[in-house]
């Protein structure tokens, strides 16, 4: 099934009631404006440098999903937002990439993606508002909400206290701090990407980091890099 991206779908929708906001967590401010402007949308496009996003709401990884109704409440938490299938699923990797790559993206092959589940069920959430079965009551959306404990406030704020660091070129007293923040909050996913693409855009193994994404992707199984989705 050929499911449409996000400005394919933000055009079905939108004259049924759905805007779509698009937010980029990522301190490369340039880098995502440049794929912003690339592809210039037709809905709101931001760029959150802080990952103010994941502290607010529990982000810990990208896609993610928020529903927000008319009357501003959430009405369903984070969660993996796929608006079409991987490219990646059905090709073929091509030959004489460096073993790094290669090896990434044969795990990225078998990451969880479902789009078919989440679309439906966006589609029939705009169709029937707070009378879709995925509109989650308030209870039920605290019930799936992350957790906040206090290691993960603490994540957030040395992940935010690296990002300032980095940003005034104190660069060894940033990669501190986001280490305190991978080892607080190891399954986030945005704070580890956000610090190894600093080392090396490619996020593969650096004399700063423990980890690196093939590595850690590694641990856990591809297939456990999102939740499944709960519809």
């Amino acid at each position: 099934m050929d499911l449409p991206g996000w400005q394919e779908l933000r055009n079905e929708l939108y004259p049924k009631g759905l805007e779509i906001v698009a937010v980029a967590l990522d301190s490369n401010v340039d880098a995502a404006r440049a794929v912003i402007e690339a592809n210039p949308p037709n809905h709101p496009s931001l760029i959150d440098a802080q990952h103010t996003l994941g502290a607010l709401f529990g982000v810990v990884n990208v896609p993610s999903g928020i529903w927000i109704d008319e009357e501003g409440m959430i009405v369903r938490p984070p969660e993996p937002a796929f608006p079409a299938p991987s490219p990646l699923k059905d090709a073929e990797i091509p030959e004489g990439l460096p073993d790094q790559i290669r090896d990434m993206l044969t795990e990225a092959k078998k990451i969880r993606n479902e789009p078919e589940v989440y679309i439906g069920a966006l589609r029939d959430w705009v169709e029937h508002g707070s009378e879709s079965r995925f509109a989650l009551a308030p209870g039920e959306v605290i019930e799936r909400s992350r957790p906040r404990p206090r290691e993960e406030g603490l994540a957030a704020a040395h992940f935010e206290l690296g990002e300032h660091l980095h940003r005034t070129g104190s660069t060894e007293l940033a990669v501190k701090h986001w280490r305190d923040a991978h080892r607080l909050q190891p399954d986030n996913w945005t704070y580890k990407r956000q610090a190894w693409s600093s080392v090396d855009p490619t996020q593969g193994p650096s004399d700063q980091y423990e980890g690196d994404w093939l590595s850690d992707v590694r641990k856990i199984g591809a297939e456990n890099y999102y939740p499944p989705l709960e519809m």
